[in-house]
């Protein structure tokens, strides 16, 4: 926190010195020397970085970091990473379930403001651009992408808004002649050309001699207001399902559909680990995938071999054969390790896809990165 207040005072300091300087100088010389700062200030910036990265004084980039420029990193290079659900391409299915009638309203905003660019406006164009691009490469990063859609949208709704609310009439056209019956001084005794080319028109297509330009029909703007009404009434209805349905379930007790409709709670994580925690030694050590280590070390009070802040991916590759491995090459990696008791989830009789079973594959390929494996086992896992 101390870190962050830092850094916000020196960047007012340096706000204020730049008005300083800019009060001091004139406009062309102060534009001249703001360009080469800047330019400056990146390279050296730039450079330090390099410079520290090099020398190994601060962290090199992570496979995470490195999963954002290239989407086939992670899966080459390091599993783990891309054996994480939130860390997957987002599907434009997610798209459509997360942001609803937004989607079409985002890129009406994106372009209104390329009408009347300004700083605010560029900032959202930059904005908008970024993480539009950083949504599609990771599904967690869809919450960078919601802020810049929610402001887009509402830039496109009050517009439309602003034109349908109003209720005006279109002006009267001015008579060619004034009020007395006098010629107007725009005839000047001579027919204007607009004048003959308009009484050359039929009777019967006088609108066109002076077209009005806009939405003037009360019939029009009720239809459009009534549609953007019932859109955001569902909006709302949406927001609010997905909301309780989706975002607002525990992750150990699911929530499933029969084939008849009707909803089945899966209950079993909570059941598996309060019978460890009744059934098993307080020290017991328990072997499972690490997706279940913060829970049964939360709820069944147990120590496992690798959880969910695990940072040696030895660790994690090990567990891995030894899940995907027969019983005469896992028995002696469980006893190494003093485990007593292995936990495998299977949602075959459930029709619950999120089981081991599913994540058998990764286990494969994070511990092929690592450890030896049996040549049954790779090919086992390439068909």
């Amino acid at each position: 926190m101390l870190t962050v207040l830092l850094g916000v005072f020196g960047l007012i300091q340096l706000v204020g010195f730049t008005e300083y300087v800019r009060a001091q100088m004139p406009s062309k010389q102060f534009q001249t020397l703001l360009r080469g700062m800047v330019l400056v200030v990146f390279g050296v910036a730039f450079g330090g970085l390099v410079l520290l990265t090099v020398s190994g004084t601060i962290a090199p980039w992570s496979g995470r970091f490195y999963s954002l420029w290239d989407t086939g990193y992670a899966k080459v290079h390091i599993p783990i990473i891309a054996s994480v659900s939130e860390h997957q391409p987002t599907a434009w299915p997610a798209f459509f379930f997360d942001l609803n009638m937004l989607i079409w309203l985002f890129p009406a905003g994106v372009y209104m403001c390329f009408r009347n660019l300004k700083d605010e406006q560029v900032f959202i164009v930059i904005y908008a651009v970024l993480a539009s691009y950083f949504a599609g490469v990771m599904v967690r990063l869809m919450l960078t992408l919601t802020p810049v859609v929610c402001v887009a949208a509402a830039m496109a709704l009050s517009q439309i808004l602003d034109t349908f609310l109003v209720a005006s009439s279109p002006a009267t056209p001015s008579d060619s002649t004034q009020a007395n019956g006098t010629p107007s001084s725009s005839a000047n005794g001579s027919t204007n050309i607009k004048d003959k080319l308009a009484s050359a028109i039929p009777e019967t297509l006088r609108s066109t001699k002076s077209p009005v330009v806009g939405i003037y029909s009360y019939m029009s703007k009720s239809l459009i207001t009534g549609a953007i009404t019932a859109y955001l009434l569902l909006f709302v209805l949406h927001c609010t399902w997905v909301t309780s349905n989706a975002y607002s379930s525990p992750s150990v007790v699911l929530a499933s559909r029969l084939p008849d409709g009707s909803q089945h709670i899966i209950d079993d994580y909570r059941e598996a680990y309060y019978w460890l925690r009744q059934n098993t030694a307080p020290t017991a050590k328990v072997m499972s995938w690490w997706d279940y280590g913060y829970q049964i070390g939360g709820m069944a009070d147990r120590p496992t071999l690798v959880d969910n802040n695990t940072w040696n991916n030895t660790h994690i590759a090990t567990v891995g054969k030894a899940m995907s491995s027969r019983e005469e090459v896992s028995y002696p990696i469980m006893k190494q390790h003093e485990v007593d008791y292995v936990l495998v989830v299977f949602g075959g009789l459930l029709g619950y896809s999120g089981d081991d079973i599913n994540k058998f594959l990764w286990m494969v390929r994070i511990a092929e990165g690592k450890l030896p494996l049996p040549r049954e086992i790779i090919s086992r896992s390439a068909h």
